[in-house]
C-alpha cells in the first residue's frame, strides 16, 4: 500500500500460561517494536496493540498442573508479561487482555453478527471424550502421532514438528493429556466457519494479490494450506473456560480460542482509542489504513487464512497488508521449550543484566530468524556486545564526546572549509535514513540493523583516518571541522538508532542534549518553561528521521553537549558462564526427569533375601578378558577364600585402577562359566545420578564417588 493514512500494527497475543522468552522476542515483539518506532519517528499515525491471550486451552492445562484456578494463572502471568514488556522497552500503545469486558463484548458481538448473517453452519459431530475425566477434550488436551510426519507428540490442533494444522480426530493413537487414557468418540453440537466457501477469495487475495510482497515462508505455507483443500473449522468448544457462546442452546460451550484471540487486536484498539479520545473504527475499517500482523510461523495459518476469512465474513473490516512472520529461534543448538524450561526468560534476563535491554535487542535482531531457524548462544551474545556495540558504536561516541569536552569544553565548534573527505562523509551519512528505511519497509530488520552499524563504522573510520588528536597540535582550526563532522554522525546515530536501541538512543540524546523531552531552565530562581534544550540558543527542535537526510546542521555551532558516559559495558566471561551453567543444570534436570527407570521386579519373601551371603572383599588382581570388551577377570579375597569373579565393568574401569579396591560380593551365587572362565560370585554395583557405574563401598553408606545411597 502506497502512502497509507495510518497504520495498525498488531503483535501476537502471548498465552498467559508462562513468561516471555527470547524466542517470542525474536519472532514477534522486537521486530514489531522496531517497525512501530520507525513509523512514529517519521510522524506517522500508528496504533501498536497487543494483549494477553487468556482463554486458550493452555491456560486450563496450566491451572490443572499447578492446582489453581485459570483466573489465578492469567492474573499471575499477565502481570509478569506486561511488566517484562514495559521494562524491556516494547512500546505498545495499548496492552490489553482478553479477559477484559471490552473484549468479551467485542468477541460476542462479532460472533453474533456472523451468526445472524447465516455465516456459520451447525453440525453434530463426534468429538474425542475422556470418559475418566468426564469431559470433551479440546485440541490441546489431546496428544498423538501426526498422520503427516509421524511425530508422536503432535497436538490435536497442530503438529509443531512439521507445522501441519490438524483436528484432534486426525491423530493416530490419541490419548488424553488429562488422564493419559485413550479417548472415545462422542456426539456434540458446534458451530463451524465454512472455510471452503472462502477458497476463491483467499486464492485471489493471497496467491494473486501478495505473491511478490509477502515473505516466501508465509506465502508458501498459505499456498500449501489452500492446495490441501479448506474444510469447515469449528469456532466453538466444549470447555468451562472462555467466552460463553452468545446464542441459545449453547450452554457449556465457549468461543474457540483461535476465533476469540485475533479479535483481541480489535478490542485492544477500542480500549486504546477510548482512553485517548479517538475513534477506533478508522484503524480497522478505513481502506487508507495499513494493517500489519507480526507473528511467529506457528500462527501463519490463523492470521493468513482463518482471521481474514472471519473479517471477510463480517464484511466491514480491512484485511492485513502484510504478515511478516519469522521462523523459530533455537537456544544453544536445541529447540526452545517452555515445558522443559529450555529458554532464556525475559524477566530473568532483566534481573541478571540490569540496564542492558538493548544488548539483547541487538543480539536478537542481528541474528533474527527472518528466513530460517537461527540459534542463540550466550557466547555469540557476548561477542556481539563486546566486539560490535562496545568496540564500534560505543567507542565512536565516547571518542567524539571526550574530545569535544577536552578541546572545546563541550561546545560544538564552528566548522571551517570542508575538504572532499568531509563532504563525502556527510553525504554518505545523509544517505543512511533512506537505506535503513528501505530495509525496514521490506521487514528486513536484520539488514537494517547492519546498516545502522555501518553508520557507526563510518564515524570510526573518519576519526581513525583524520586523527584529530594528532592534528590538534599542528592545525587546531582543521580539528574544529573534523569534530563538527563527527558530531553530526553522532547525532544521526542518536536518532536512527531509536527503533533498534531505544535506551541507548535516549542516553545518547541526553549526552548530546537533544533529548526530545525538554528540561526547564531556571532563570533568576524562576522556572522559564519557554527555555529548554530546544531553545534557540541550542538545537531548536526535536530531530526526526527525515531531518538526518535533509537538515544542514544537526547540531549547530555553540550548542553545548554533556559529559561522556559509556553507552555499553563489556560483558565478562563470568557473567556468560553463569548463564551457560544455568542451562547445563536445566539439561541435567531434564535428563533425570526423562530417565527411564526399570520397573520393580516381583516381590520376594524375607527367606529369599536371607539366603543371600553378602561379604566384603578386596580385589587382588584384575585383567581384561581376551576378546571381550566388557569383561574383567578379578581375583577377590572374600575373607573365606580367594576366588575368581568375572564382572562386566571393563568399559567403566581400567584393571590397574581397581586393584586393592574394597568391594561388596555376593559369594553364594551359583558358579557360571563366561567365555570358558568360571565366575564364582558377583560384585555389587550401583549408578550415580549422572548414570556412571560405581562400586558400593562396604565400609560406609556411600557409593565410591561420594553419593549417598542409604
Amino acid at each position: 500500500m502506497q502512502n497509507p493514512k495510518r497504520y495498525t500494527i498488531t503483535a501476537a497475543l502471548p498465552y498467559t500460561n508462562g513468561p516471555i522468552h527470547i524466542g517470542h522476542l525474536a519472532g514477534v515483539y522486537v521486530p514489531a517494536d522496531i517497525y512501530s518506532r520507525y513509523l512514529k519517528l517519521q510522524g506517522k499515525d500508528v496504533a501498536f496493540v497487543c494483549g494477553s491471550d487468556e482463554h486458550g486451552v493452555a491456560i486450563s492445562m496450566k491451572a490443572k498442573k499447578e492446582g489453581i484456578t485459570p483466573q489465578e494463572v492469567i492474573d499471575k502471568y499477565h502481570h509478569i508479561i506486561k511488566t517484562s514488556f514495559e521494562d524491556f522497552g516494547i512500546a505498545f500503545d495499548n496492552y490489553s487482555r482478553t479477559s477484559a469486558k471490552i473484549h468479551h463484548d467485542t468477541a460476542s458481538e462479532f460472533f453474533k453478527k456472523l451468526y445472524n448473517d447465516g455465516k456459520f453452519i451447525e453440525e453434530v459431530t463426534e468429538q474425542l471424550y475422556d470418559e475418566k475425566a468426564g469431559q470433551f477434550l479440546a485440541d490441546r488436551f489431546v496428544i498423538g502421532t501426526c498422520p503427516k510426519c509421524g511425530n508422536e507428540e503432535a497436538y490435536g490442533d497442530q503438529c509443531e514438528r512439521c507445522g501441519s494444522s490438524l483436528n484432534a480426530t486426525d491423530l493416530i493413537n490419541p490419548k488424553s493429556t488429562i488422564t493419559g487414557t485413550a479417548p472415545v468418540l462422542k456426539e456434540t453440537k458446534h458451530w463451524f466457519l465454512p472455510l471452503d466457501q472462502y477458497d476463491a477469495f483467499l486464492r485471489e487475495w493471497v496467491l494473486e494479490g501478495h505473491k511478490n510482497d509477502w515473505k516466501p515462508n508465509v506465502y508458501g505455507q498459505v499456498k500449501s494450506w489452500l492446495e490441501d483443500g479448506l474444510k469447515p473449522r469449528a469456532v466453538t468448544r466444549d470447555l468451562d473456560w472462555g467466552i460463553p457462546v452468545p446464542v441459545e442452546g449453547a450452554d457449556g460451550k465457549v468461543l474457540y480460542v483461535w476465533f476469540d484471540a485475533p479479535i483481541g487486536y480489535i478490542s485492544s484498539t477500542k480500549e486504546w482509542a477510548e482512553r485517548e479520545g479517538k475513534n477506533w473504527e478508522p484503524y480497522w475499517k478505513d481502506a487508507n489504513t495499513k494493517l500489519v500482523h507480526f507473528i511467529g510461523k506457528d500462527n501463519i495459518v490463523f492470521h493468513c487464512v482463518i482471521f481474514p476469512a472471519m473479517l471477510k465474513a463480517e464484511g466491514s473490516y480491512i484485511l492485513p497488508d502484510n504478515v511478516p512472520a519469522n521462523e523459530f529461534l533455537n537456544l544453544e543448538g536445541n529447540k526452545l521449550s517452555t515445558s522443559k524450561n529450555w529458554a532464556v526468560w525475559l524477566h530473568e534476563y532483566l534481573q541478571d543484566f540490569p540496564g542492558q535491554q538493548d544488548v539483547l535487542r541487538y543480539a536478537l535482531t542481528s541474528n533474527a530468524p527472518e528466513t530460517k531457524d537461527n540459534d542463540f548462544t550466550w557466547k555469540d551474545f557476548q561477542a556481539r556486545n563486546n566486539n560490535e556495540l562496545v568496540a564500534i558504536f560505543g567507542n565512536f561516541i565516547n571518542r567524539v564526546v571526550v574530545l569535544t569536552n577536552k578541546y572545546y569544553n563541550g561546545e560544538i565548534p564552528a566548522p571551517n572549509t570542508f575538504t572532499d573527505v568531509d563532504e563525502a562523509t556527510l553525504t554518505e551519512m545523509r544517505a543512511y535514513p533512506a537505506v535503513i528505511a528501505s530495509s525496514i519497509d521490506r521487514y528486513r530488520f536484520r539488514e537494517a540493523l547492519t546498516e545502522l552499524m555501518n553508520l557507526a563504522r563510518l564515524g570510526n573510520k573518519y576519526l581513525a583516518d583524520e586523527e584529530p588528536w594528532k592534528v590538534i597540535k599542528e592545525d587546531p582550526e582543521r580539528v574544529k571541522t573534523q569534530m563538527y563532522v563527527a558530531l553530526q554522525i553522532a547525532t544521526a546515530l542518536a536518532v536512527l538508532s531509536e527503533p533498534f536501541l531505544p535506551f541507548t538512543a535516549e542516553k545518547l540524546k541526553k549526552i548530546l542534549k537533544i533529548d526530545p523531552r525538554p528540561e526547564p531552565v531556571i532563570t533568576m530562581g524562576v522556572v522559564d518553561e519557554t527555555l529548554s534544550y530546544n531553545d534557540a540558543r541550542r538545537t531548536p527542535q526535536q530531530l526526526t528521521w527525515d531531518d538526518i537526510a535533509v537538515k544542514q546542521d544537526l547540531l549547530v555551532a555553540g550548542h553545548h553537549i554533556g559529559a561522556a558516559e559509556l553507552l555499553f559495558a563489556k560483558i565478562e566471561d563470568e557473567a556468560i558462564q553463569q548463564q551457560i551453567d544455568k542451562l547445563e543444570a536445566t539439561k541435567t534436570a531434564n535428563k533425570a526427569a526423562n530417565k527411564t527407570v526399570a520397573p520393580q521386579k516381583e516381590l520376594i519373601e524375607y527367606d529369599d533375601f536371607a539366603k543371600m551371603d553378602i561379604r566384603t572383599g578386596t580385589i587382588l588382581e584384575a585383567e581384561k578378558m581376551p576378546k571381550a570388551n566388557k569383561l574383567l577377570v578379578l581375583k577377590v579375597d572374600t575373607g573365606i577364600d580367594i576366588r575368581t569373579i568375572v564382572s562386566g565393568i571393563a568399559e567403566s574401569f581400567k584393571p590397574e585402577d581397581i586393584i586393592g579396591k574394597r568391594v561388596t560380593v555376593l559369594v553364594n551365587l551359583a558358579p557360571r562359566k563366561l567365555r570358558g572362565v568360571e565366575s564364582q560370585g558377583m560384585i555389587l554395583m550401583t549408578q550415580s545420578p549422572d548414570g556412571k557405574l560405581v562400586f558400593v563401598n562396604p565400609d560406609t553408606d556411600v557409593v565410591d564417588n561420594g553419593e549417598v545411597i542409604s
